[in-house]
């Protein structure tokens, strides 16, 4: 049986499409695979954009380096040109109407953005820099505060050296409030850890020396409106603190601008308050560290006062045992011959105080006003004056007494400088024999004393104190 056939159309050729290369290459400029849609290749797309979307993230996530940003250049470049290699050979793909305005539409913007935030990254990044240079934490911090994530992911080297900007101001910061601490508190641990943070930060962060150096000159210059006596502290460690070889040594350019004026006021204080050790000790520090100063005068004129005034307190404690251990004042006059020597007396024996209560008040002074220090020792019995008969009113018995002078050991001190100047045994005269005499009923009448008027006692110490 007979079978009918039909003639088969022709099949169309395949029609092979060139595309527009700049456009391709423009559109995967956009780093979102806009040229391999173009080409029709939407696998080649979505690589494209998930890697270029990974890469901003690790942009945003990860310490960024100049390494990561070429690596980021480099694949936005293969991009280009591999765009532009593909779009050479014929495609199966339908053409795009106006492809170069598609691709720019995609790619100007997102270049635009990039390139703005670029940009803006650098004015911050400007603004960082000259606040750093200036030393000035404060406007660091006001840049600082306008870096966000789109600077981080276009230019992450910069965020990375603002960073370290960052660290200083705070480590510099914390520093500032520790010195602060350690000062009021005059801690020489608190400043000595305060100091090593300094030396820390220009060592961990270089470039940060200005903003280093406001924190130390803001310490250094809030010195001078303290107590005297915390400054004094202070000056004394910053004085004693081991050169550093860096900016942190002018600390010592300071100390001898402040710390006269604080020595001397600090004495000054100490001897308002008595304490007299403490203020001859700043006024002789004074002296010793900076003897051509203009307060060196006062310095010694200081140390003369304290120095008196502690031998003052030696003596006053002393009391009569200065006969036993003799110290000096040299506020004291010198001992004179010829002249009234006034002398602070000292006697224990306690019956003889009336007669030496009896010595001339103009003999007499204070430890401040003594020229000398008279120690009388106990009276004892003198040359015999005469001898008397006298008879009891009881039973008539007749007894013989002999009264004797007075006889006293005496040995006086020039106070100025503790010496031996008198050494001599006085005696004194007196009146004898009276009337009436006292005694025990049977008993043997026992030698007596004179009864010296003021004249005999004048008399008999006159050669202690004017001759």
């Amino acid at each position: 049986m007979a079978r009918m056939y039909y003639q088969l159309p022709e099949p169309e050729p395949v029609r092979h499409v060139r595309h527009d290369r700049p456009a391709v290459a423009i559109g995967n400029a956009s780093l979102l695979g806009v040229g391999y849609l173009m080409l029709g290749r939407r696998a080649w797309a979505v690589a494209t954009a998930l890697v270029t979307i990974g890469l901003v993230v690790l942009l945003g996530t990860v310490v960024p380096g100049v390494w990561f940003e070429v690596l980021f250049l480099v694949w936005w470049a293969a991009l280009i040109a591999h765009g532009w290699y593909l779009a050479g050979k014929p495609s199966r793909a339908a053409a795009v109407r106006r492809p170069r305005l598609l691709a720019l539409l995609m790619a100007v913007p997102v270049v635009a953005a990039v390139g703005y935030v670029r940009f803006d990254a650098a004015r911050v990044e400007d603004s960082i820099v000259e606040a750093r240079d200036g030393g000035d934490c404060g406007k660091a911090r006001s840049a600082l505060d306008r870096i966000w994530l789109g600077h981080t992911i276009v230019d992450g080297p910069m965020t990375v050296r603002s960073e370290r900007t960052a660290q200083a101001c705070d480590r510099l910061a914390k520093t500032k409030e520790t010195l602060e601490i350690a000062a009021s508190r005059r801690d020489p641990d608190g400043l000595r850890s305060s100091y090593h943070e300094l030396a820390a930060v220009l060592t961990d962060l270089p470039g940060h020396d200005k903003m280093v150096g406001t924190v130390l000159d803001g310490f250094l210059g809030s010195l001078s409106g303290r107590a005297p006596c915390d400054l004094a502290e202070l000056t004394d460690w910053l004085r004693k603190r081991p050169a550093s070889r860096n900016l942190l040594d002018r600390s010592a350019d300071v100390v001898p601008k402040i710390a006269p004026a604080a020595l001397a006021g600090c004495a000054e204080k100490m001897a308002a308050a008595a304490d007299w050790n403490g203020a001859k000790g700043r006024y002789q520090q004074l002296l010793d560290q900076y003897p051509g100063h203009a307060l060196a005068a006062k310095a010694q004129e200081g140390v003369t006062q304290a120095t008196r005034q502690l031998e003052l307190s030696r003596l006053a404690t002393l009391g009569s045992n200065y006969c036993t251990t003799p110290a000096t004042y040299s506020g004291a006059a010198p001992y004179a011959k010829g002249t009234t020597n006034r002398a602070v007396v000292h006697h224990p024996d306690k019956s003889a105080t009336p007669q030496i209560e009896k010595l001339p008040a103009e003999w007499k002074a204070d430890n401040t006003q003594a020229v000398m220090v008279v120690c009388i020792g106990a009276k004892e019995f003198g040359a015999a004056v005469r001898t008397c008969r006298y008879r009891s009113l009881s039973d008539s018995r007749i007894q013989n007494v002999t009264f004797n002078k007075m006889a006293f050991t005496v040995k006086a001190y020039e106070l100025r400088t503790g010496n031996v100047v008198i050494d001599t045994r006085v005696e004194v005269g007196g009146a004898t024999c009276p009337q009436l005499i006292t005694g025990f009923e049977g008993s043997v009448l026992s030698d007596k004393y004179v009864e010296p008027s003021d004249a005999d006692i004048r008399t008999a110490f006159a050669p202690i104190f004017t001759s």
